[in-house]
């Protein structure tokens, strides 16, 4: 493994450390947007599978980032209020 490789390695597992209840909770949250889409797209929208499962994957993904990003900006807040 290259000093490269192993360096990313590391960042990223402190990163995940660092973040890991947001991590969880985003990636739960994002799996049952996946499920939520595809039944909602097929159910309203009347669309062939494959077109909800693309939309139904593509939007909670960048919701997702959305969501990570607001949790973050929610915990700062509620542990500057905590101290």
């Amino acid at each position: 493994m290259t000093e490269f490789t192993t360096g990313i390695f590391e960042v990223t597992k402190n990163i995940y450390k660092q973040n890991k209840g947001s991590i969880l909770r985003t990636v739960v949250y994002t799996i049952g947007h996946f499920v939520i889409a595809i039944v909602v797209l097929k159910m309203v929208a009347d669309v062939t599978l494959s077109e909800a499962m693309t939309d139904a994957i593509v939007e909670p993904l960048a919701n997702a980032v959305w969501y990570f990003m607001l949790d973050k900006f929610w915990a700062s807040k509620v542990s500057k209020k905590n101290s």
